[in-house]
């Protein structure tokens, strides 16, 4: 066989198993594809293609109210996602590069409402969603209906886009100080490098002149279940912030905005975790934020482990740069933690 035959096709096989490794818990991580073009269109934003008369009627307003629903723990209100609407006249080979799509179809073939979805046809990393109904009226009842299931869905794509590029290229003196000092492995973006070290914390800023975005990680020994709930995780963060995130100022630390925060119980790899989101402040100063969290038990050493991201950016939107620091807490992986037992119905607002 020609050798250069040969080095082509092995490269076309390094890049079909390239793109869909599983790890050694049996996820699917994805890199970009190379036999696909990549696609188009910012992180959090939908591509709905469907007729005037349908994005201007029952069907289409309810999908905008999903799209344009606030992100919760934000300071300012901003939608969870930025939209566009396209005809299906002019869906074609430059349109269908979006990296994420609703599609909304309505003929009398169509004899109930229908949605599917479809990863990476067109384009690396995409998602196509298509609501097939008989008419407008049902399209608004089932978008309506499913209106959680969908954003969930979005949301979800996206955050898991993040987190798995993160596999793939981290802050890499990060993740193995985390490796010494918890065991644990956690990945953030290659940007977010400026580390200090506490006892049990370690805290990452990209110390940007205009924003600054921020993770840490700490543990605590574990106590009671209560530690997960809104309450007692507000104390103990303010407690490990105090010491560990001082102003400029002996009287300044940074605390919790306990009124605006909101907690809930998730599952983070098969695994029980609590997240939290909300707003904190620099005491006695001016500064303040957003910031999301999610705690989580290591049943082996007897601890709880906080992965957080916050924010500092004033006078910009926060909302993308929340959700890249939210994608990072999903990296977490805590080893030989078996199945968690924690009890559910604990962690709510």
């Amino acid at each position: 066989m020609n050798y250069k035959i040969l080095a082509i096709l092995m490269l076309v096989t390094l890049a079909f198993a390239a793109c869909d490794q599983p790890d050694k818990n049996g996820r699917r991580r994805r890199s970009a594809s190379l036999l696909t073009p990549v696609s188009s269109g910012n992180h959090y934003e939908v591509m709905v293609v469907a007729d005037d008369s349908v994005w201007t009627g029952y069907a289409g307003a309810a999908l905008q109210r999903i799209l344009d629903k606030p992100l919760l723990g934000l300071p300012q209100q901003e939608p969870q996602f930025h939209k566009s609407h396209i005809t299906p006249a002019h869906y074609d080979k430059i349109t269908n590069l979006f990296r994420n799509i609703f599609r909304i179809q309505i003929g009398r073939e169509y004899t109930k409402a229908k949605l599917t979805v479809e990863k990476d046809v067109h384009s690396t990393p995409q998602m196509i969603l298509t609501l097939n109904v008989p008419n407008q009226v049902e399209a608004s009842v089932y978008i309506t209906e499913h209106a959680k299931g969908i954003e969930g869905l979005i949301a979800s794509e996206e955050i898991n886009r993040t987190a798995n590029d993160l596999y793939f290229q981290h802050n890499v003196k990060f993740a193995k100080k985390v490796k010494e000092m918890f065991d644990c492995e956690f990945y953030i973006p290659v940007d977010i490098k400026k580390m200090k070290v506490g006892e049990d914390f370690i805290w990452a800023s990209d110390d940007g002149l205009s924003s600054i975005q921020n993770i840490c990680i700490y543990s605590l020994p574990y106590v009671s279940e209560k530690m997960f709930t809104k309450g007692p995780y507000i104390a103990l963060r303010d407690t490990i912030m105090k010491r560990n995130i001082p102003g400029e100022k002996p009287n300044q630390w940074m605390q919790t905005n306990a009124e605006f925060v909101w907690t809930k119980n998730i599952s983070v790899n098969g695994q029980f975790a609590m997240e939290a989101r909300g707003l904190w402040e620099m005491r006695n100063d001016a500064m303040g934020g957003p910031f999301v969290s999610h705690t989580r038990l290591d049943q082996k050493n007897n601890r709880v482990i906080v992965v957080e991201g916050f924010v500092y950016a004033p006078d910009k939107m926060k909302r993308t740069m929340i959700r890249r620091l939210e994608a990072a807490l999903y990296t977490l992986e805590i080893p030989d933690n078996g199945q968690q037992t924690t009890d559910k119905n604990n962690g709510k607002n």
